[in-house]
């Protein structure tokens, strides 16, 4: 079996998804991870905090959102025109038809609240990310 891939989208100066993949990386999945930033700065910052591959733009968020096991980012990721402009609907669309587990980080900016969810600290959620990806990988190692 393959190893499943988690799919990493960020923008601005990726550093959230810096966070998501040293996280990933210090915990010891056994994944490939992708990392596409909405521009070249966040891509640059994921690739060096550790993913396998990376790449910059919309075609990437398009194609790579296809051949995900587990795609991570904040909720903007599905909102077109979030995260300041830099989501397209094309790139919403790719992620939220993605047959992919998503994780979606409630970041409330951008006119984007998410009502009911705690205000937690970026590090809370974090560890929230990679208990679910802890869970998602054991399952997808059973079925595989």
């Amino acid at each position: 079996m393959n190893k499943p891939l988690i799919l990493v989208i960020d923008g601005q100066g990726g550093g959230l998804g810096k966070q998501i993949i040293e996280g990933i990386r210090k915990s010891g999945f056994h994944c490939a991870v992708v990392a596409v930033g909405t521009n070249s700065i966040a891509s640059s910052a994921m690739h060096k905090a550790g993913a396998d591959n990376s790449a910059t733009g919309e075609n990437a968020v398009i194609v790579n959102s296809r051949h995900a096991d587990v795609i991570i980012g904040p909720i903007g990721i599905v909102i077109a025109d979030s995260l300041f402009g830099e989501i397209s609907e094309a790139m919403a669309s790719a992620v939220g038809r993605s047959k992919a587990l998503k994780l979606l980080i409630p970041i409330n900016l951008c006119n984007n609240i998410v009502i009911g969810v705690p205000d937690l600290s970026t590090n809370a959620m974090l560890r929230g990310v990679l208990s679910q990806v802890e869970e998602a990988l054991d399952k997808l190692k059973q079925i595989g």
